[in-house]
């Protein structure tokens, strides 16, 4: 006799159940503006993605690092963007991606696993609050009939709280076949909120599409599968995706090469996919933290401060870099280390998210990132 204790233990029909969809529970959103929040973990380099090239420090700095910034594309006469982001410098170019540099989150130590907790949390110190401020925004936007999710197999931090969203990951797993979810759905018709769930399952799965494009493994496909999830009506309006690999203690140029180019390749992809979507949509890519001004023994560099973070989609303000740049000389730096941090990366995201979405940026600012003293920073969008 199939039940819903027998369906919920039992190891084949629960791993068909885990094919159709990896976490149920979805946040509502009345909203067509869209956000995307590209969660670069393992601190990436803000000054080989952007670089400095016309501070008279960089070249001494970086040494042969320097030579390859040179190659990319001009951002503006200071500023190079690094060759392997070739869709994003033609987002930048038409005016639809834009950098933010010398940035940095509250945090001024080096742990990786605090300066996600914050960074995912917007707490004012790791681990003093408990849910995240993708969370809390959701909370922020009139209740209706849109979904907020994170690509990943378990919901991150920033994401978790006490407005329902959701997880979505590809599957291993053999489909479940039409007769088990038609079979399923019989069994949880008469549980409301069992019901409700399943059904919001099954769409984010026919969402999903072409089980072939559903591989986060494939920078390209990933990008389309985000997009496949966040376009139509019934799509969501607020994503996260994690992006991994930025933790270059060694050999810094290869590696952060690759990151960027699979990180260029999901956002071109994505950018394609959404199509006429785009121009209600806001990317946003940010990192825990930087790292150090000059590379390290093993050619590589370590745990840093302020760093790079990118805005891009149909409503940015973009062609542009936002800095307040700080120097790179000796004194200039952190802890005689580091990129100093000029701009609160918080203002940056309380003030774009209060512009994407028509909500007051005071609000905004105390909602998502409470016990700041800092500003949210309006005037990166177009509205």
């Amino acid at each position: 006799m199939l039940d819903r204790r027998s369906l919920l233990i039992t190891g084949g029909a629960a791993g068909a159940l885990f094919a159709l969809s990896p976490a149920i529970a979805f946040a509502r959103a009345a909203t067509e503006r869209r956000l995307l929040f590209v969660l670069q973990r393992g601190a990436a380099d803000g000054l080989a993605t952007l670089a400095p090239v016309g501070d008279p420090d960089f070249e001494r700095l970086r040494g042969p690092w320097a030579e390859q910034a040179l190659t990319g594309a001009r951002a503006d006469s200071f500023f190079t963007i690094h060759p392997n982001l070739s869709a994003v410098t033609g987002l930048y170019a038409s005016g639809e991606a834009a950098f933010v540099h010398a940035t940095a989150s509250s945090y001024r130590e080096r742990s990786h696993f605090d300066a996600q907790n914050l960074i995912e949390s917007g707490g004012a110190k790791p681990y003093a609050v408990r849910d995240g401020w993708l969370n809390r925004l959701v909370g922020m936007l009139p209740p209706d009939g849109s979904r907020a999710l994170a690509l990943a197999p378990a919901i991150p931090l920033a994401l978790q709280g006490a407005n329902r969203t959701s997880s979505y990951a590809p599957s291993n797993l053999p489909e479940a076949s039409a007769e088990l979810s038609e079979r399923v759905s019989a069994l949880y018709s008469s549980d409301p909120l069992l019901s409700s769930l399943w059904e919001e399952a099954l769409r984010t799965r026919e969402m999903a599409g072409d089980t072939q494009m559903r591989n986060l493994r494939n920078a390209q496909q990933t990008g389309q599968l985000a997009a496949s999830l966040m376009n139509g009506a019934e799509g969501a309006r607020i994503m996260m995706v994690e992006s991994n690999g930025w933790d270059s203690h060694a050999g810094q140029p290869n590696q952060i090469g690759g990151a960027l180019e699979r990180l260029d390749a999901f956002l071109g992809a994505f950018r394609t996919a959404l199509g006429e979507s785009w121009q209600d949509t806001l990317v946003v890519v940010a990192t825990e933290f930087g790292r150090t001004a000059k590379p390290n023994g093993t050619n590589g560099t370590d745990h840093g401060t302020a760093g790079a973070a990118m805005l891009m989609g149909g409503t940015v303000a973009g062609g542009r870099v936002i800095a307040d740049w700080p120097g790179l000389k000796q004194n200039d730096l952190y802890e005689a280390r580091d990129l100093m941090p000029t701009l609160a990366l918080e203002a940056v995201l309380a003030g774009a998210i209060a512009e994407h979405f028509s909500l007051d940026p005071a609000r905004a600012m105390v909602t998502l990132f409470p016990g700041r003293s800092a500003t949210a920073k309006t005037g990166l969008l177009r509205t």
